[in-house]
């Protein structure tokens, strides 16, 4: 009995938790073709789908899950982008975050991680959750930048490299992290940061309902772009509308974003092409199968 009801006050003590998971919609550089890289060196956005950052997505997995273990906690998605960018938030709905913010200004352009953070984190505290998520990094930059420095910006603990989130007990939340050469368990205070490894739980499949319902959210730019009269929606149906703040929205310093706010400078761009420096071709006869392992043995491939 007394088991029971120490479990009943724990669930009481964690009701309600706010989430907000940060993503990122990336060009998918794993189907790199040939056209993927420009003249000068630079990647062909056009000419690459855009995707749900992969790491994000575990990173929504851990953030459902808790919604579904802890009763009233709601999950939140802020992306930060052009007008398209949305797509992640309606994709983020569409598997069980409750909505989103678009983080969007054409003042935000050409930010490095160190302008984007700031922007995120002013985001952030606005939003003022319980819990931050994120993936460790996104593909198209591999730096595993910017949660950490949304977490310094705030002023946050953080636990980085996290493959699951075990418990919440009392304001403070237990995580396991997959490193190099091993496996770790840590706790941390909330507020707090988590970024998450890939070697986390993939993320669920989309919900069917969830689809129906929110197959229609648009942020306020795509509702303008269209030949529909938005205002019945945003009127009736405001859980469809998909909130997009600018600078100002966050009171941002723009001396702070894009180019002037970012430090990182790229030197060079050199495309590294990987060729054959010689090649064999084998017939079934048992001679060529023969001195082909005997190659092998020779430079020590294998045996």
């Amino acid at each position: 009995m007394a088991l029971i009801l120490s479990k009943l006050l724990k669930i009481r003590k964690m009701k309600g938790l706010k989430i907000v998971v940060l993503a990122k919609q990336v060009p998918d550089t794993r189907n790199v073709g040939k056209d993927a890289m420009k003249a000068d060196g630079t990647v062909n956005r056009g000419a690459l789908p855009a995707i749900f950052n992969p790491e994000d997505l575990n990173a929504l997995e851990q953030a459902l899950r808790l919604k579904d273990r802890y009763e009233g906690s709601t999950v939140s998605i802020l992306t930060m982008g052009p007008t398209r960018a949305s797509e992640i938030i309606r994709e983020g709905m569409f598997r069980g975050a409750d909505g989103g913010v678009l983080l969007t200004d054409r003042k935000f352009a050409g930010s490095d991680t160190l302008a984007t953070s700031y922007a995120i984190s002013l985001a952030v505290k606005k939003m003022n959750p319980d819990i931050i998520i994120a993936g460790r990094q996104a593909i198209d930059g591999d730096t595993a930048q910017v949660g950490p420095q949304v977490a310094d910006k705030l002023g946050l603990n953080q636990i980085t490299y996290a493959e699951e989130i075990q418990e919440i007990e009392n304001d403070v939340i237990t995580v396991k992290r997959r490193l190099e050469r091993g496996v770790e368990v840590v706790s941390g205070p909330m507020p707090i940061m988590v970024t998450v490894n890939a070697s986390a739980a993939e993320c669920r499949s989309r919900n069917a309902k969830a689809v129906m319902k929110f197959k229609h959210a648009r942020s306020v730019t795509e509702l303008q772009d269209t030949t529909e009269d938005y205002i019945d929606i945003r009127t009736e149906r405001p859980e469809l509308v998909i909130p997009e703040w600018g600078v100002t929205d966050v009171d941002a310093d723009v001396a702070e974003l894009g180019l002037s706010g970012s430090p990182t400078k790229v030197k060079k761009i050199e495309n590294v092409v990987f060729k054959a420096k010689e090649a064999m071709v084998l017939s079934d006869s048992d001679a060529d199968i023969n001195e082909l392992m005997k190659g092998l043995i020779e430079n020590h491939t294998i045996g």
